[in-house]
């Protein structure tokens, strides 16, 4: 399932920030983003906040996938304020894995686009991603233009 309505592909970066290093099912969804004609940046467990912004800057990324499984999701509002401040408040942030449902709000708070709980099917994935990215390149679009 691709999304051919793109100019360009979506660039997602499917990253994990604290301590939680258990990976398994963020590699399962980078795959399933590059499976559907996504760019994907993938990097290995424990980013630093500030190193995820930074590598968002360099590859130009239109959706930032965080994986939690131990409460590492905690800390995506601090993401959220790094990237707003970087200039980078186009980006689309999403989270998957375990988010008790009493932080859903926390979360949607802070500037989360989306949050995917275990079991959430492949197609359900691609097309938010895909959508979220559309979104990202359109705002990112209309500031520049706004800029000039």
């Amino acid at each position: 399932m691709t999304n051919n309505n793109l100019k360009y592909p979506p660039r997602v970066l499917v990253t994990k920030i604290g301590l939680d290093g258990h990976d398994r099912g963020s590699r399962i969804v980078a795959a399933y983003l590059r499976d559907a004609g996504m760019e994907v940046i993938y990097t290995p467990p424990w980013q630093e906040i500030n190193a995820v912004v930074n590598l968002a800057l360099q590859e130009d990324i239109d959706v930032i996938g965080l994986s939690s499984l131990a409460t590492d999701h905690l800390i995506a509002p601090d993401l959220m304020i790094a990237l707003r401040d970087a200039g980078l408040d186009h980006i689309k942030v999403i989270v998957g894995g375990i988010v008790p449902a009493n932080e859903h709000g926390m979360l949607e708070d802070a500037g989360i686009s989306k949050i995917f709980e275990p079991g959430a099917l492949r197609e359900d994935i691609v097309e938010s991603v895909a959508t979220l990215a559309a979104n990202a390149r359109s705002s990112r679009r209309d500031f520049e233009e706004a800029s000039l």
